[in-house]
């Protein structure tokens, strides 16, 4: 595995004020995550877990702290060119799959590249065609998100993030509205994508989950409590019955 630094969080903090109220999402986190890791991030509901992930996607900015993804610092970048840094470098995954219903499974990978300059149309096509056989689903990617299952949907979100080639993958409760089997499928996804050289970072509040990642994050009240690496990633269990 490589050892480059892909995100170096240092003195993460952030606050968010209600009422006057100040709550601590996240305080004093330092983190570092190499190029090619898989990485579970795990902890108590309302713990920052979230928080923490949509600050490493730049969907939201820390109070305090410095941010390095890819060896750039991108704290302060203008909203602008941190959304371009989002588009090129960052590919998310949703709990909730955030497919647009009017768009084909195809569209719907696409469109995240429409945004793209450097593409042109055949190229943004053939991206598309690659991360839908990645998944899967190439044979459905002219189905829209109301013909497909559940974990097709999010097999359809998965090649979405992917079909940019985006240096990390952030992927925010993926199995939260799946059936077991189906949440079992999308891991086994994500575990080939790492072998592939993905890099992953997972937030999940199931410890069946978090411990199919080869390095496990553990927060509590914003900080973290624990951080454990394991040199190989688990032979998935099989799915409950």
């Amino acid at each position: 595995m490589s050892t480059k630094h892909l995100i170096e969080l240092q003195g993460i903090k952030k606050v968010f004020y209600t009422d006057e109220v100040e709550t601590w999402a996240l305080d004093d986190i330092n983190l570092v995550i190499s190029e090619g890791e898989y990485v579970s991030i795990s902890g108590p509901s309302g713990c920052g877990k979230s928080t923490l992930l949509s600050v490493m996607g730049l969907l939201n900015s820390s109070t305090e702290g410095k941010y390095f993804l890819n060896g750039a610092e991108v704290t302060d970048l203008h909203p602008s060119e941190q959304a371009h840094v989002r588009n090129r470098e960052i590919g998310f995954i949703f709990q909730a799959f955030n497919l647009i219903p009017h768009l084909s499974a195809a569209g719907n990978v696409e469109l995240p590249l429409t945004y793209r300059q450097d593409l042109n149309r055949k190229q943004r096509r053939e991206l598309v065609q690659i991360a839908l056989e990645q998944v899967g689903m190439a044979h459905r990617q002219k189905h829209f998100p109301s013909q497909l299952s559940g974990g097709q949907q999010q097999r359809v979100a998965i090649a979405r993030a992917l079909a940019g080639k985006p240096k990390v993958l952030l992927a925010d409760e993926p199995t939260g509205n799946l059936d077991s089997k189906n949440a079992q499928l999308a891991m086994e996804l994500l575990v080939t994508l790492h072998s592939q050289g993905t890099t992953i970072v997972m937030v999940t509040h199931d410890p069946r989950w978090a411990e199919q990642a080869e390095r496990e994050i553990s927060l509590f009240d914003g900080k973290i409590v624990q951080d454990e690496r394991v040199h190989e990633v688990p032979v998935l269990q099989t799915a409950a019955k």
